[in-house]
């Protein structure tokens, strides 16, 4: 086990409050979200946070456009079935998205879900 020098340490406590406080204002914006650390498989859940990366299928592989989703308290892949890509849904944007949560492998995913972009800062 290694230990987490002062730099990741901030880095953390940052991303964890800027989380907070975007939950937070979505929740006066629009309607209440779950923290995704608190949902669990099978739960209609909606979710608020940052896109934290994407990921580009190979072209031989069956169409899907995903992303993980971290809001602070955790994080969630997020899998769009049938696209290659969505406007607008990129590394470091804000959005919300309504689903059901399901568990694969050990790992918070859900599929097709609605979502709504949030202006970026």
């Amino acid at each position: 086990m290694t230990s987490q020098g002062p730099w990741a340490r901030f880095l953390r406590s940052r991303a964890e409050s800027e989380a907070d406080e975007l939950l937070e204002q979505l929740n006066l914006e629009s309607q209440p979200c779950s923290a995704i650390g608190n949902c669990n498989a099978g739960e209609l859940v909606s979710l608020a946070g940052t896109v934290r990366y994407v990921t580009i299928l190979p072209k031989d592989k069956a169409p899907s456009f995903e992303i993980e989703l971290y809001d602070g308290s955790g994080a969630t892949k997020i899998i769009w079935m049938g696209r290659r890509t969505i406007p607008g849904i990129v590394a470091g944007r804000r959005m919300t998205i309504t689903g059901r949560m399901t568990n694969i492998d050990g790992s918070k995913t859900i599929y097709n879900p609605r979502y709504q972009l949030k202006p970026s800062r």
